[in-house]
């Protein structure tokens, strides 16, 4: 399935009910509406030179115009490839990478956009969602003018989508979608969730992330609900938002959850018509977890994925979590195959700790980086680069990224065993562990932790036999918040480069 068929088929199956609403504007738009704008923007792109296989970069907050421009890149057969507007700075290796024929721009970022395309040199037209601009076309305007969309390539294993990874441990790399396996993920994703037509799935992250195109976008509309986004997010106005939109499908990560939770103790309850929250990008502290289903008698499903799969390799139940799998992500998906494999790429016995990888549904590779690509799906499976083990019931459980694993006097630390366990120490409301490179090759594990009231020696003290590890070298560092990635992870690349030069 084509995933722009989304939007076909809900205007011909429930054409006058919402399909997208944008928090900021307060618009809506019907399924046949958003199916009418996007064969307009479609009809614009093409007009403008777009054609199958042509790179439409979207480089906008979060808003309509970003929904209908990437729906009509699918439509003409190109190739969506976003890029967080807090990457501004990296403009120039973005386009440099693929390459792009239209850039769809918001307005504030006009020099940047500028002088990124003058240097790529591939650029036919810049696109301004917010009107014309000295260089630029108005969007406004091409919508208006309603060009006929071409003829629909229907070419279901065509890549439809670049998904950037974060970048974490390198440059990087532009993971290529296509649509038929990306839209069986999001079916598959929509039948875990329990989606009805009646849903209202609210998202308040980046469009530019995968997490949610297979989340918060193409599940509702699978189901023919609705799908919300949100440009500027912040605890108040977006429980507000939560409550005022009648939103049932929560879609975000830890802090964003965690400012529900709280927003949720101040206004004596979750807004009433939530039935759920979905977590991505980042581990969920287990305390999190635990108070949605206790104070808020509500499930935080807990998902697993990467830029790779356009899925997930694992997706929590919508139902309050038993204390029986509580630590685990979840169950793997009827369109995936995940096993836990050794070092020599032989399946591990169940429990036992190994790295996670998938076969089934994944990308078609990284855009024109074929060793990259050979390295991550190395016999036909897609190496996911993190640690986990497997129940004999199927639940994945994770322990952290291989590269962030620890040698701590001859012991190898897990850093999500030490951060879990110092979430339920009293006053500590985030944890992060990083390791400092000693001269022997080991690490000096440091604590980063924020809260109130913290007395760090304390915190060491209240954690002693709750991990498997001697903590006799950890120390603890409590600040007032974390540094964040544009895709809303804890950013422990910056954390190490700050205790280092503490050090």
């Amino acid at each position: 399935m084509l995933l722009h068929q989304l939007i076909t088929d809900g205007a011909n199956r429930r054409p006058d009910h919402t399909a997208f609403h944008w928090v900021e504007r307060d618009k809506s738009l019907t399924y046949t509406q958003a199916y009418q704008q996007i064969e307009a923007t479609a009809g614009a792109f093409h007009d403008l030179g777009a054609r199958k296989g042509d790179r439409i970069t979207i480089f906008a907050h979060n808003g309509m115009d970003y929904l209908l421009s990437m729906f009509a890149a699918w439509r003409i057969g190109a190739i969506s490839s976003l890029v967080n507007v807090k990457l501004a700075d990296d403009l120039d290796y973005y386009f440099n990478d693929h390459k792009p024929t239209l850039v769809v721009y918001t307005h504030d970022k006009l020099a940047e956009t500028i002088a990124a395309s003058k240097k790529v040199g591939t650029v036919k037209h810049l696109i301004c969602m917010d009107g014309k601009q000295e260089g630029a076309l108005s969007f406004p305007e091409l919508l208006e003018a309603n060009l006929p969309a071409p003829v629909d390539p229907g070419d279901e294993s065509a890549i439809a989508h670049l998904s950037y990874t974060s970048g974490t441990t390198g440059q990087p790399k532009g993971a290529c979608l296509a649509h038929e396996p990306t839209m069986v993920a999001s079916s598959c994703i929509g039948e875990r969730l329990r989606y009805s037509r009646d849903d209202i799935s609210f998202g308040p992250s980046a469009l530019s992330s995968s997490y949610q195109l297979v989340a918060n976008i193409l599940p509702p509309l699978k189901n023919l609900a609705t799908c919300i986004v949100m440009k500027d997010w912040a605890a108040d106005t977006g429980y507000k938002a939560l409550k005022d939109t009648k939103a049932t499908i929560f879609v975000g990560n830890p802090p964003v959850l965690t400012d529900v939770l709280e927003q949720s103790r101040l206004h004596g309850g979750a807004p009433e018509n939530l039935r759920l929250g979905t977590s991505g990008g980042g581990p969920v502290p287990p305390t999190l977890k635990q108070a949605w289903r206790d104070e808020l008698k509500l499930p935080l499903v807990e998902s697993y994925g990467q830029s790779e799969i356009g899925g997930f390799f694992a997706l929590g139940d919508p139902t309050l979590p038993t204390d029986e799998h509580f630590g685990a992500v979840g169950r793997p998906l009827p369109d995936k195959e995940v096993r836990i494999l050794g070092t020599d790429g032989t399946e591990l016995p169940q429990g036992q700790v190994g790295e996670v990888c998938l076969r089934g549904g994944f990308m078609a590779g990284y855009w024109e980086k074929p060793e990259k690509t050979t390295e991550a799906t190395a016999d036909g499976w897609l190496h996911s680069g993190d640690v986990g083990q497997m129940s004999e019931d199927g639940y994945l459980t994770m322990r952290g990224r291989v590269k962030e694993l620890l040698n701590v006097a001859g012991e190898t630390w897990f850093p999500r065993d030490v951060e879990e366990a110092l979430m339920l120490v009293e006053g500590i409301r985030e944890a992060a562990v990083i390791g400092l490179d000693q001269a022997d090759g080991t690490h000096k594990p440091v604590a980063f932790v924020t809260g109130e009231g913290i007395d760090p020696e304390a915190a060491i003290a209240a954690i002693e036999g709750k991990t498997p590890y001697t903590l006799t070298s950890l120390t603890v560092r409590a600040i007032d918040e974390f540094p964040m990635t544009p895709t809303g992870k804890i950013a422990k690349a910056t954390l190490k480069a700050q205790a280092m030069e503490a050090a």
